[in-house]
């Protein structure tokens, strides 16, 4: 197994290069849109989250303009933007996989950074997928809630409205090569321009990372020694990780390389741990798995926040994929967000 702890220099550090000036300590953000109603804007409000990773799903509104006007209706309930996804340049097959229009993809994450930039949004998170996210449905867990479960042999990707099954998902098998060969081409093409307009860009662990699916080998971004490669590739400041937890877990330390505790040092040392998503699952592959609330899966949330608070990560951690339960989404929101800021209230007492 490699180990991640070989080249950690001492601590304490900056985890997060301080793109929203200072704001010190571990800070807990949601996930919100533009068509989050102003009742649930105002329950995250009195939840205390003070960062919102927002959504826009239309592709006509991804412009400074818009973006402004929706940081405006945030700062009504104390929060700012975090980070905006945009579907249209991310986990895109195009660029994944080079098949037609891949440039003018680039061209467009390219205007994408810029948009955020002259808004003054300075993260964006990335996934380099090109299937999609994988699952096999939903389960029942504690208490009968609903939750997302996958056994490799009956599942399938889903991305934007695309639906990905079958061995060949792209009507051929690709190699390492060819995903490693089109990674290198995307970024050094908008790691340039995240590094000139102030934009870091935190890049996704492949969900689940299972090392090839529907033909396409999940060589980069599905395990340790492949993240690694990958930052060295880009080699820039701007370019680093959002790691989620569950991915992670996903793929355990035997599969991913090195554990989670070991990811976070390692990516936190380097001042590349950009965001988390705090979430947990039932055990890793290759056996089936599903998610589960973050105090009932296999990994100890307590150990990762420790070791957040160790690296000095200075960023937003968020729930993620959270299990449904009775009283609607809300209901299992509030509780994630009362978990991660207990916990985060725990860690900064203990050091």
């Amino acid at each position: 197994m490699n180990t991640a702890t070989e080249e950690q220099p001492s601590y304490p550090l900056r985890a997060v290069p301080g793109f929203y000036g200072n704001h010190p300590g571990i800070q807990v953000g949601a996930s919100v849109s533009d068509k989050t109603s102003d009742e649930e804007l105002q329950l995250l409000q009195q939840l205390d989250v003070q960062w919102a990773m927002y959504g826009v799903n239309d592709a006509e509104l991804h412009t400074v303009e818009y973006y402004k006007k929706c940081q405006q209706r945030l700062a009504e309930y104390g929060m700012q933007i975090y980070r905006i996804a945009n579907h249209g340049v991310h986990n895109v097959p195009e660029i994944t996989l080079n098949l037609p229009g891949r440039d003018q993809k680039i061209e467009e994450f390219i205007d994408f950074i810029r948009n955020l930039a002259a808004a003054g949004i300075r993260y964006n998170t990335y996934a380099h997928m090109g299937n999609g996210i994988w699952s096999s449905g939903h389960t029942t867990g504690r208490g009968g809630v609903t939750a997302r479960v996958l056994d490799i042999a009956n599942a399938e990707g889903r991305w934007s409205g695309e639906k990905y099954t079958g061995e060949l998902t792209h009507g051929r098998q690709y190699s390492e090569e060819e995903i490693w060969d089109n990674y290198e081409y995307m970024i050094r093409k908008i790691a340039p321009v995240a590094e000139s307009e102030g934009v870091y860009i935190g890049i996704h662990p492949d969900d689940p990372p299972v090392y090839a699916l529907g033909g396409i080998p999940r060589c980069v971004f599905g395990n340790f020694a492949g993240y690694k490669r990958a930052l060295e590739i880009a080699d820039s400041p701007n370019i680093g990780v959002c790691l989620c937890i569950g991915c992670w877990l996903e793929g355990g330390a035997e599969g991913m390389g090195v554990d989670v505790i070991e990811a976070i040092r390692y990516f936190g040392g380097i001042n590349k741990l950009f965001k988390v998503h705090f979430r947990n699952v039932s055990n890793p592959m290759p056996a089936a798995w599903q998610e589960t609330f973050m105090d009932d899966g296999y990994q100890d949330m307590h150990q990762v926040m420790q070791a957040l608070r160790e690296v000095a990560f200075d960023g937003a951690i968020i729930a993620d994929h959270i299990p449904k339960m009775v009283g609607g989404s809300n209901t299992g929101l509030a509780y994630s967000i009362a978990y991660m800021r207990a916990l985060v209230q725990a860690v900064n007492g203990e050091r």
